[in-house]
């Protein structure tokens, strides 16, 4: 059986320099468009894409939800086969365009690659994430070892994304000169460090307590001052790894290297949590720890707007949006708390001098065009009112 299509190949990298080179997609982002379509050309037995049919669209639908998955054993969830088909729509409707393809099917010959509406909307649904507690990730680093220079660089690991907030390939790519510890500060480059979509902030120490910090402060002193590296060594450096006695390898302490991905991180935090006797949360869970921190702490928009650009987001509604769902026992009592008139000694008093002004502007414009209204009727000629 064949395994590939010379023809699928050679437009197939047009397709993916087109998403890379034109639509600025990352790498992951070119590899999903690259997993979807190789699943649908194994579909197919790798026929040629100018064969393409709606009806090989509705028959690959079919035989995709019938998959298992291969972590779970279970059918792919619909979030799954949505943004599978939705991959397979985009690169189909671009193909459409391409010289030779343009006789053979239309952009609307791709549609058939949508799920029903009921499944759409079970894929796009927001579900609620897990997260741990400020005080359970406190309880993590209480239980975590130290004695080695590799569990020191563990339990560094987790108190600094605890304190920062940063994702996990960030925190694999920070070096010693991004972080500062007089002012409570890292500085995520997008130079040098992986942030999303390139970003560059600075995002000051959440307030989650002296110990944590102490820890990444301890680690910092030790990689300056007992290993002598300098500020552009690696922020969390990779293990060493060397030839054993018995000719097995053996981890032996650090190398000012940097990781090659985030994987080593998730491992991290994969062994620490259960170690603790909690569930696995993953590092970027930690983000939605500082969100629900904020919901509690934060008393005014200007604070909440300051813990947002902090968490690194332009928006503060993408941080409502993303990372701040109410768990239900507490959406349960905010709601039974709130009377049908909430009485002003309770409101914030930012709040109400942001009201009052918003009032005072909104007068003043209506005042505006009134008197404006009225000079026209005067100037056009209309009896003046008495």
């Amino acid at each position: 059986m064949s395994t590939h299509n010379a023809a699928n190949e050679r437009i197939k990298r047009q397709y993916f320099t087109y998403l890379k080179e034109a639509t600025r997609l990352s790498e992951p982002s070119v590899d999903a468009a690259a997993k979807a379509i190789a699943r649908f050309e194994s579909h197919t037995e790798y026929s040629d894409f100018k064969s393409f049919h709606p009806d090989q669209a509705v028959a690959f639908k079919k035989c995709l939800a019938e998959v298992p998955s291969e972590s779970t054993g279970q059918p792919l969830s619909k979030s799954t086969l949505n943004s599978t088909l939705t991959q397979l729509k985009r690169f189909f409707q671009w193909l459409a365009w391409q010289r030779g393809y343009k006789s053979c099917f239309s952009t609307y010959d791709a549609e058939y690659f949508n799920l029903s509406a009921k499944e759409a909307r079970i894929a796009t649904s927001r579900r609620k994430k897990p997260f741990p507690t400020v005080e359970q990730v406190k309880h993590v680093l209480a239980t975590m070892p130290s004695a080695t220079e590799i569990e020191q660089r563990n339990r560094a690991v987790v108190a600094f994304t605890l304190l920062t907030g940063a994702r996990d390939s960030a925190t694999a790519s920070f070096k010693m000169k991004h972080v500062d510890l007089i002012a409570d500060r890292v500085h995520q480059d997008a130079r040098e460090v992986k942030t999303k979509f390139s970003k560059s902030f600075d995002t000051y120490f959440f307030q989650v307590g002296l110990e944590v910090r102490q820890i990444l402060v301890d680690w910092v002193n030790y990689l300056k001052e007992t290993k002598l590296w300098g500020n552009d060594d690696p922020l969390f450096p990779a293990t060493n790894v060397i030839p054993g006695p018995d000719r097995l390898f053996v981890a032996d302490g650090v190398k000012p290297e940097h990781w090659g991905s985030a994987d080593p991180i998730r491992q991290i935090f994969r062994q620490a949590f259960p170690a603790a006797g909690l569930r696995y949360f993953n590092p970027h869970s930690l983000r939605d720890t500082l969100a629900h921190l904020a919901q509690e702490v934060c008393k005014s928009p200007r604070e909440f707007k300051a813990w947002s650009q902090n968490l690194g987001h332009e928006d503060v509604l993408t941080t409502f949006n993303s990372y701040g769902t109410v768990a239900d026992n507490e959406q349960s009592d905010i709601i039974r708390g709130l009377s049908r008139k909430r009485p002003l000694e309770g409101l914030d008093a930012e709040e109400i001098a942001e009201a009052v002004v918003r009032r005072m502007i909104s007068s003043t414009e209506s005042g505006q065009r009134d008197g404006f209204c009225q000079r026209a009727t005067v100037d056009s000629g209309s009896p003046k009112p008495e």
